[in-house]
């Protein structure tokens, strides 16, 4: 058996289409604002790909950028500020922060209504008490690619392998509202590999280069793989070793090319929500 390769490059560009679309219907422009603390390249280079996207589809986009020793208080002031401003429709704060910047503490004091990432707490206990509020961006991505499959979520067994609250936890929420039967696997797990044998959808979000095998798949499984890492030759793979679980899959996501075009497609999203529901529009 071959698995069908879920397209994340083809299903977020069908996503931008609709999402320009829906923006060219509206008397406004929403507005994004991104502040990036710090000079991490790799934290640049998503912003730059945020930028463009967000463009493309017709947000307007900004990036503030602060040095690297600005102190908390200087951040939680711009956030102030951005939280009191009406023209802003999202604020979103690239992570990680420097040391000296507590990442709970930004989250915190961001807007509900303007946490386009949907980290705040508000909006994580709105998602797990199944209420409408905005979707952390790499979930809501994963639902979407799941979605394309045609996969009846609903019984389905789903091993979640990582617990983290930016991905394992909320779209372990996402799917116990689409009625899976969802375990979450992590670090002091007993037989990891058993668990992920179990399931029919298994999520891999834990940032550990190649941990899930080919001898770790149910014949037929859907494996969704969120990892983004170096590989010892340097090479770009996911959290699940490819060559292997496409042997044994029944439809498996790419690295790179799967799961990430989403999340930058699903931030799209969120901003125009946002900006739709502060105006009390549909």
């Amino acid at each position: 058996m071959t698995a069908r390769i879920i397209d994340g490059k083809a299903i977020a560009a069908e996503l931008r289409t609709s999402l320009t679309a829906r923006l060219a219907g509206l008397s406004f422009r929403p507005r994004l604002i991104v502040v990036l603390v710090g000079d991490d390249p790799a934290s640049a280079v998503y912003v730059r790909n945020k930028d463009r996207a967000a463009r493309e589809v017709g947000i307007e986009p900004e990036t503030i950028r602060l040095p690297a020793d600005t102190d908390q208080a200087t951040v939680l002031a711009l956030i102030a500020r951005l939280n009191g401003d009406d023209s802003v429709d999202g604020i979103l704060v690239q992570l990680p922060l420097p040391p000296q910047v507590r990442p709970r503490a930004v989250i915190e004091a961001i807007d509900p209504a303007k946490d386009v990432d949907g980290f705040h707490p508000l909006n994580t206990g709105r998602l797990v008490d199944g209420e409408a509020g905005i979707v952390p961006c790499t979930p809501a991505g994963i639902m979407k690619l799941l979605a394309s499959t045609g996969m009846a979520l609903a019984g389905a067994r789903a091993v979640v392998l990582g617990r983290s609250t930016i991905v394992g936890r909320p779209v372990a929420a996402l799917l116990l509202a689409a009625d899976a039967t969802v375990t979450i696997v992590h670090s002091k797990t007993r037989d990891i590999a058993q668990e992920c044998r179990r399931a029919d959808l298994l999520i891999a979000a834990v940032g550990r280069a190649e941990l899930v095998r080919g001898d770790w798949i149910a014949p037929g499984a859907t494996i969704i793989d969120v990892g983004v890492n170096r590989s010892t030759n340097g090479a770009l793979v996911g959290d699940v070793c490819f060559p292997e679980c496409v042997q044994t899959a029944g439809a498996i996501t790419p690295v790179p090319g799967g799961v990430g075009p989403m999340t930058i497609a699903c931030l799209l999203e969120n901003t125009i929500s946002a900006a739709v529901t502060r105006r009390g529009l549909d």
